[in-house]
């Protein structure tokens, strides 16, 4: 499966962006083809968080749930997946923010193979508009949580 780098600015403040998408709880709430989530334990090695998480994904007649371990460098603003169990032969995936002066850079990397040929194969066409999409909802999340409309005084 090839695999997917991408790069965006965002006017936000790297430890949001970084605690949004350590919030893997919400992401049914905003994520495409995620139809649900479920921390199953929440714990603290060498000093940093780690959450071993489900997700579900759905799209059109399929439906799998995947298991991973997810990370989280505050220190560093990073946010490291490793692949546990379920519809994939592997799965690396990281986030990084990195402050900048009016905002932040988010740097995020996917790279997967489904075991099932048929899904692999529906996947590979559409994987680049498809993890496209999936950065633009985080980014359309960000605009919800930390957007101006969040900075107006209450009237």
């Amino acid at each position: 499966m090839p695999t997917h780098s991408e790069v965006r600015f965002v006017p936000y403040a790297a430890e949001e962006i970084f605690e949004m998408v350590g919030d893997i709880a919400k992401y049914p709430d905003f994520l495409p083809w995620c139809a649900g989530a479920r921390i199953r334990k929440e714990e603290m090695v060498d000093g940093h968080k780690v959450i071993t998480a489900d997700l579900i994904i759905a799209y059109k007649v399929f439906r799998e749930k995947f298991s991973s371990k997810v990370t989280l460098y505050p220190e560093t603003l990073k946010v490291d997946i490793s692949y546990q169990d379920g519809p994939f032969k592997y799965l690396n995936s990281h986030w990084k923010v990195r402050p900048l002066d009016e905002g932040s850079e988010i740097d995020f990397y996917v790279d997967f193979e489904f075991k099932n040929r048929l899904l692999q194969s529906m996947v590979a066409r559409i994987f680049t508009k498809a993890v496209h999409k999936m950065v633009s909802a985080f980014i359309d999340r960000a605009d919800v949580l930390y957007g101006p409309q969040n900075d107006a005084e209450p009237k």
